[in-house]
C-alpha cells in the first residue's frame, strides 16, 4: 500500500485551522461511506485512523452532477482514475501494527498533505459543490436504500421515458395494420357470397341454382362454385359429383366440374358419412385452402355458398379476399328475418357490398288447383329490405320440383329451364349481374 500526502491547498488557514478542517473532511467521508454500507457511523470511531492509498474505494462515489455511481477524480488530471481507499485502522492511538503504512501524526491525518484538487475530491465525495450552489440533499436511508438500489431507481426513471415512447410506437403500428390485406385469387376476376343468417331456408340449394344461370345467361362466362360450409358441405350430392381432386405439378388441386361448373367442396376431401368436428382456427385453415390451394384457372364469377351464421368463415372470406358483392337469402318468416338482417349488417360492417335479397319459399302453390298459399308468411322479406334500404332481387316459390331436382343432382335450372322456378333464377342471375361492379382489366 503507497501513502501520497499532498501540500494543503488554502495557504491562508492556520494550523489549528487546517487540522480542524481535516478532521471535518474526515467526518464527513466517514459518514458517507456508511450511509453507502447501511452501517450507522458513531463518532466512537476515530476518524484520524485512516490512511489515503491509491486502491478504489470500498463505497461508491456519486457525482454531483451526473448523478451517477463512479469514482472520484485524479488529483493529477480531471479524469476518472484509481481513488483512494479509506481503510480503517483499529484504534486512534499508538504506532501502526506491522505491515501497515504509518499514518500523519498529527490528528488531521487524513487530509493533512491532500491539494486543492484532492479537497475537490473530498467534497465531491461529500455531495458538497465546489464551485457555488446548493449542494444536493442526502439520499434517505431505508431498508431499500444502498448503492444497487439507488442505481436502479435512477435507471429507472431515466428509462421511463424511453420505454413509454416505446409502447405508444408499438401501440401505432398495430392500429395501422387494421384488418388483413385482401389478397385476389388467381385467376378470378369477381367473387360473390351467397349468404343467409339462418340454415335451412335454401341457401345451398339457390347457390347451385344461380351459378348454373349465370352459365345459362351467358354460355361465354366461366363460373366457379366453391362450397365454405365445412361442417355441412352439400355441393357434392347436388352437383352430382363424388371423388378426391387431382393435383397439378404446382401441388394445386384441380375442382371438380359438372354441368360447366367448376366445383370445391370439403365434402371431396372427407368421407360422405364423416362428420367434421373441427375448432374454429382449423375450419379458417381449410377454407384459405379451398380459396388459395385450388386452380381455379380463369373464372369470370366465382360464386361462394357460405355456412349460416356470421363467424369465422365469413370473416375469414371476406377479409382475406376482395368480394364484388353479397346476396341474402331468407324467408319471410320472422324467425328468419331476424338473422338474416344480422347476415347484412355484418358484411356492412367487414365493407362487402350487399347487392340485395333473396326471398326464398315466398308462396306454394297447389299442384291440382293452383291455389296460393303463403306457408312461411307474405313480405317478410321485401320489408326487410326496404328497412335496410337495400333491393329485392327475385322471389323463388316453394315448389316440390327444386327440392327433387336438387336431391337427384340434376338442379331445376337444368333438368327444368322452362319452369317457373328456373325462370325465377334466370332473373335472379340477372339483377346480381347487373348490380356487381366493373370487373378490373
Amino acid at each position: 500500500m503507497v501513502t501520497r500526502h499532498f501540500p494543503l491547498g488554502p495557504s491562508f488557514l492556520t494550523d489549528s485551522g487546517r487540522e480542524l478542517l481535516s478532521c471535518a473532511a474526515a467526518v464527513l467521508l466517514c459518514h458517507r461511506s456508511a450511509l453507502y454500507s447501511g452501517r450507522r457511523w458513531s463518532p466512537s470511531r476515530s476518524p484520524t485512523a485512516a490512511v489515503v492509498s491509491t486502491e478504489n474505494p470500498p463505497f461508491p462515489v456519486r457525482s454531483p452532477r451526473s448523478r451517477s455511481l463512479m469514482g472520484p477524480l485524479s488529483p493529477a488530471a480531471g479524469r476518472r482514475a484509481p481513488a483512494e481507499q479509506i481503510q480503517a485502522r483499529p484504534g486512534s492511538r499508538g504506532g501502526p501494527k506491522r505491515g501497515e503504512t504509518a499514518p500523519s501524526r498529527r490528528a488531521g491525518g487524513l487530509a493533512a498533505g491532500m491539494g486543492v484538487l484532492a479537497w475537490r475530491w473530498v467534497l465531491r465525495a461529500a455531495s458538497f459543490p465546489f464551485s457555488g450552489g446548493r449542494a444536493p440533499a442526502t439520499p434517505r436511508r431505508d431498508s431499500g436504500c444502498g448503492p444497487a438500489a439507488c442505481t436502479a431507481q435512477f435507471a429507472d426513471s431515466a428509462s421511463s421515458g424511453s420505454r413509454d415512447a416505446a409502447l405508444r410506437d408499438k401501440r401505432s403500428q398495430i392500429l395501422s395494420r387494421g384488418l388483413p390485406k385482401q389478397k385476389p385469387i388467381e385467376g378470378v376476376k369477381q367473387v360473390v357470397v351467397l349468404a343467409s343468417g339462418k340454415g335451412g331456408v335454401g341457401k345451398s340449394t339457390t347457390a347451385v341454382n344461380i351459378a348454373l344461370a349465370l352459365v345459362a345467361n351467358d354460355p361465354t362466362k366461366e363460373v366457379g362454385l366453391l362450397d365454405a360450409d365445412v361442417y355441412g358441405p352439400s355441393i357434392p350430392k347436388m352437383m352430382n359429383l363424388k371423388g378426391n381432386p387431382e393435383l397439378t405439378p404446382k401441388n394445386l388441386m384441380r375442382p371438380l366440374k359438372n354441368y360447366g361448373i367448376a366445383c370445391m367442396s370439403m365434402g371431396f376431401l372427407i368421407e360422405e358419412t364423416a362428420p367434421v368436428v373441427w375448432r374454429g382456427l382449423m375450419v379458417m385453415s381449410a377454407v384459405e385452402k379451398l380459396l388459395r390451394q385450388v386452380d381455379w384457372g380463369q373464372l369470370d364469377y366465382l360464386v361462394i355458398d357460405m355456412p349460416p351464421g356470421t363467424g369465422d368463415v365469413q370473416l375469414s372470406v371476406s377479409q382475406n379476399i376482395p368480394v364484388a358483392g353479397a346476396v341474402i337469402i331468407s324467408t319471410p318468416q320472422d324467425v328468419a328475418l331476424l338473422d338474416a338482417r344480422k347476415g347484412a349488417e355484418m358484411f356492412r360492417k367487414v365493407h362487402v357490398p350487399v347487392l340485395g335479397l333473396i326471398q326464398n319459399m315466398s308462396v306454394f302453390q297447389c299442384p291440382k288447383c293452383k291455389h296460393e298459399t303463403h306457408i312461411f308468411g307474405a313480405d317478410g322479406v321485401r320489408d326487410l329490405a326496404k328497412t335496410l334500404g337495400l333491393d329485392i332481387l327475385g322471389d323463388i316459390p316453394l315448389h316440390v320440383n327444386i327440392r327433387e331436382t336438387c336431391d337427384s343432382g340434376r338442379p331445376v335450372v337444368i333438368s327444368q329451364p322452362q319452369s317457373d322456378a328456373a325462370k325465377a333464377y334466370l332473373k335472379i342471375a340477372m339483377e346480381i349481374v347487373r348490380r356487381l361492379p366493373v370487373p378490373p382489366a
